[in-house]
């Protein structure tokens, strides 16, 4: 009897002391993988054909703890402006789209299209954990009737937080 209750007043203390060390142990390396993304919000200014690295989302991924963490690019592929240029008589008003291109780290890519003005058209769109927001393009104004098509100069901004969380600016 007396065997027994030593037994217990030693291998009672070492098991607890064994289980804390384990808890600890899972409790620290647990803590590195599941490390959110640091977030961010970058603005591009794109020409038709031209091509942003998203250098954020690289970084983020590296605070996420990715080994090599590569950075998407976007790219603003088309500009189609079919709106009722200045001194032309027209049926509709016509609107204006931007088509880009995303290509990931792995060299896969998808496409999407931001409009504010187009028939169910959408102003932000989220691809590959990040969000794509039209910000701004310059020229605004339609440009007169016999004039040549602008040289489009497309802003957008690209933050790896859901629409509903961005902050608006003030």
């Amino acid at each position: 009897m007396k065997k027994s209750i030593l037994r217990q007043l030693i291998v009672l203390p070492l098991l607890t002391l064994v289980m804390a060390a384990l808890y600890a142990c899972g409790s620290a390396s647990g803590n590195n993988r599941a490390a959110a993304p640091t977030p961010f919000a970058t603005t591009y200014v794109l020409a038709q054909g031209a091509s942003a690295t998203i250098t954020p989302a690289a970084a983020a991924g590296a605070d996420a703890g990715n080994a090599t963490p590569a950075a998407p690019v976007v790219r603003l592929d088309r500009v189609n402006d079919s709106r009722c240029r200045e001194g032309a008589v027209c049926v509709w008003a016509g609107y204006i789209s931007y088509s880009f291109s995303l290509t990931r780290a792995d060299g896969a890519s998808s496409h999407f299209v931001l409009s504010d003005s187009m028939p169910n058209g959408t102003p932000s769109v989220r691809q590959d954990g990040l969000t794509f927001t039209l910000a701004g393009v310059e020229p605004q104004a339609v440009p007169p009737k016999n004039d040549i098509i602008p040289d489009y100069k497309v802003t957008i901004r690209v933050t790896n937080v859901p629409p509903a969380q961005i902050p608006r600016p003030t």
